[in-house]
Parts: structure tokens; C-alpha cells; sequence
């Protein structure tokens, strides 16, 4: 298979590169030239090729949730963002804690899945915090990190081992900072906001304590520390500091932590309801700045799907968490790029090069000759709404339902394999 995009302005991050031209897939890989005459050529004139968006955080659910996502749904609503390759999360049903299951998922990826998936592992057996799981036979079942996502690995010892155990495989941690008894029963951010709607609150201490542990464990291991969902101005100092110091300290956030604050709670619609929960104007402000000195490295989803059944509830009942796989790409857009607070190149190498780069994904987020064909063409003119009976995921448990958007994905290539596109939609599987 041979593809040509023509006249396409290409950004590539790894190799600073932000020029007009043609770009070229043979085989599943980038090449400068084509053995042959191109099987596909794509007109880009006007449009923006960049590697493939790497989602560094999400859930598909897949095994034992299958009702709110799974491998195929989930690789679909991907593919529609703009996202070529995710890495998912281990809190399914089985946890992910022993090869079989992360073989399953793979296979699962291979057979059915659109886009690449590549599993974390449990940090520790059955995400209890008590006893590490089987890293290395999990490495090489095919993780590319481990974690307790979804809980908080509080024991302080425990996280200790496991950062000096994964450094050995060059695994990063990745670290759900939550203190689990200053966050206890709270349901939104501990605020002004929290007292005037009668909703506990949970206190942006409850995130901070913990990032503050995981740094200093950091430091005392040199392990390699991934800090999730980062949602506070406190989170984003101490990340700072910690890059100042030059600990092998890295770290994402989450397109609702830039884009929204508590204020949209006082509907009490529970899709505004995730964990981290959402935090004041100052916390959005302070990531902002973060994503802009580099202190924050990735964008990532944390895609968290939930069916409608499940979100209809009180909200003090109603699960944590939303989706993002076909959001991400419009927020960071509209809310950074058009603000000037990244530029393209900036937000690309967030969603794309930096996320390679931390989880050890060889041959992705670049262009260079021989790198995966990954590749996602982006249309900053293509406005749409975001609405439910467009979305591809299984779950719509989104607070941007309705919102308009300008700039999005319009075509997301895999191994030099069109698999989705705005005209002609889902074209294929992998």
C-alpha cells in the first residue's frame, strides 16, 4: 500500500519541522520517496498532517464493562478524534495484573481494534496496594507502564518498591495522586461552589499530598514517575520544581481541566462529575501556564465511559468520569491554540511526540523515514456540534454535548491505512 498527501502543511514536533509539501506511507511506514505510483492520494491543500495523536490515558472498559465501551466502539471514537494510537488503563474486571489478560487485549486490538492499543499494567495485584504484581512478566506480555489507576497506591512503601522495581524495565509509573482519606465522599471540588450547592467537597490538598509523596519517592528511587490528570495550581508547582531538579518526573492533564471549571456543577448535571473533579478559574489558569512552559508534558483524555443509566442518578450516586477520545482535539484547538497559549507545534508535540517519547513508543509521534505511518490530518476551518447521535463511542457522558466546534480531524490514517474520515466515515478495520 502506497499513500502520497499532497501539498499538506506537515508539523512534526521531533524534528522541528512546520513546512508545505507532500508526504508518503509505503508499506505501514513513512518513506521520503514511493516505490511506485501512490495507491491512495489525499489532497491536504489547506490542512495540517501531524503524527498520530497518542492518548497516554484512557479506559476501554474492555474486559468486564462491555456495556459502556469496548476495544471495537472505543478504537472507533478514537479514530474519529484523531487519535492513532491509546493506551489504556488496567482497572477493567479482571484488573490487569497477569499476562493473560493483557494478551487478551492485545489480541482483542489486533482483531477488532482500529486504532494501536497498547495495555498498562497493574502496579500492584488486584490494584489492592498490598503486593506488586508480576512487573516483568507483565513487560514483556507487552505494557508500556504500570498503575493503580482509578486508586491511588497509598502506601508509601509499596510505591517506593514499585518505582525501584519498574526502573529496571524502564516502565513508568503512572500515579492516580489521591489522597484517599482527605478526598473521602466528596463528589466536586471543595470550594465556594461545593458549600453553596451542599455537595461534599474534595479538597485540592487531596491531590497534592500525594504528588508531593510521588515526587520525593522519585527522588529517593530515580524511578520514572508519570503524574495523571493533573487538575490543581499546587500539582503544577510541585511538577515544576521537580523538573528544576531534573527527577525523571513527567506529567498530563485532561482537556475539561483547562476548558471548565466548578461553576458548571450548579446545574448538578453529572457528567461534569470526574475525578480529579474540576477545579477553580485560578486551577485552569495555572495548567494553562503549565502546558506552556512545558512543565506539563501531555494532553491526555482520560477517556472514562459510562452508560446513560449509570450517569441519570443524584449526583452524590452517579459515577466519576466523562468521555474524551472525539472532544480532545477541538478543546485544545479552540481553547489554547486559538488563545495563543500554545502553538500548533506546541499542542501536537502534547498529543503526540512527548507521549512517544515518555512511554517508550518507538517509531511514533515523528515523520521521520521509517516511523510508523500515523498520521492525523487536521481542517482548522471544519465547525461541527458536538452532539450524541454523531458520537461513535458507546457512552455520551460528555458536559461539551451541544458545544460548537472549529477545527477538528477530518481524516486518521494507521499504518499508512485510511480508517476514518469525515467523508466517508469509518472505512476499514486494521
Amino acid at each position: 500500500m502506497r499513500l502520497q498527501i499532497k501539498n499538506v502543511r506537515i508539523i512534526d514536533p521531533s524534528q522541528n519541522l512546520d513546512k508545505t509539501g507532500d508526504l508518503f506511507a509505503e508499506n505501514g511506514k513513512i518513506v521520503s520517496k514511493l516505490s511506485g505510483a501512490a495507491d491512495t492520494v489525499v489532497d491536504g491543500e489547506g490542512k495540517i498532517a501531524s503524527p498520530g495523536f497518542i492518548d497516554a490515558h484512557a479506559h476501554l472498559r474492555e474486559p468486564g464493562q462491555e456495556g459502556k465501551e469496548t476495544i471495537y466502539s472505543g478504537t472507533r471514537s478514537a479514530a474519529r478524534g484523531g487519535i492513532t494510537t491509546v493506551l489504556c488503563m488496567p482497572n477493567t474486571k479482571p484488573v490487569v495484573d497477569n499476562a493473560p489478560t493483557v494478551e487478551f487485549i492485545l489480541l482483542k486490538a489486533q482483531k477488532e481494534g482500529l486504532v494501536n492499543v497498547f495495555p498498562v499494567g497493574c502496579a500492584t495485584k488486584g490494584s489492592l496496594g498490598a503486593e506488586l504484581s508480576e512487573i516483568g512478566v507483565l513487560k514483556k506480555a507487552g505494557i508500556v507502564a504500570v498503575s493503580d489507576d482509578g486508586l491511588p497506591v497509598s502506601n508509601s512503601q509499596i510505591m517506593r518498591r514499585t518505582l525501584e522495581y519498574t526502573k529496571m524495565f524502564k516502565l513508568p509509573v503512572i500515579s492516580h495522586s489521591e489522597d484517599k482519606e482527605l478526598s473521602m465522599n466528596g463528589v466536586m471540588n471543595e470550594g465556594k461552589n461545593s458549600m453553596i450547592l451542599g455537595l461534599r467537597g474534595i479538597p485540592r490538598q487531596a491531590e497534592e499530598v500525594m504528588v508531593s509523596r510521588d515526587i520525593m519517592l522519585a527522588e529517593l528511587t530515580g524511578g520514572y514517575l508519570h503524574i495523571a490528570h493533573v487538575s490543581t495550581e499546587g500539582s503544577v508547582e510541585l511538577v515544576r520544581q521537580a523538573k528544576k531538579k531534573g527527577l525523571n518526573v513527567t506529567a498530563e492533564t485532561c482537556p475539561h481541566y483547562f476548558s471548565l471549571t466548578d461553576d458548571v456543577v450548579k446545574v448538578y448535571d453529572a457528567n461534569t462529575k470526574m475525578n480529579p473533579p474540576l477545579r477553580e478559574a485560578r486551577d485552569a489558569e495555572a495548567i494553562k501556564r503549565g502546558l506552556a512552559d512545558g512543565t506539563i508534558d501531555c494532553i491526555a483524555t482520560d477517556h472514562a465511559p459510562h452508560t446513560e443509566e449509570e450517569k441519570n442518578k443524584e449526583f452524590d450516586l452517579a459515577p466519576f468520569g466523562i468521555i474524551g477520545f472525539e472532544t480532545m482535539l477541538g478543546l485544545v484547538l479552540n481553547e489554547l491554540v486559538d488563545k495563543n497559549v500554545l502553538t500548533f507545534n506546541e499542542a501536537i508535540a502534547k498529543m503526540s511526540t512527548n507521549p512517544a517519547r515518555i512511554f517508550n513508543l518507538e517509531g511514533r509521534g515523528s515523520f521521520q523515514e521509517g516511523s510508523h505511518a500515523d498520521i492525523t490530518i487536521i481542517d482548522t476551518e471544519y465547525s461541527y456540534e458536538f452532539n450524541k447521535e454523531n458520537i461513535l463511542s458507546k457512552s455520551k457522558n460528555s458536559p461539551f454535548l451541544g458545544r460548537k466546534f472549529k477545527g477538528g480531524a477530518v481524516m486518521t490514517i494507521v499504518a499508512g491505512e485510511i480508517v476514518w474520515s469525515l467523508k466517508d466515515g469509518i472505512k476499514t478495520a486494521k
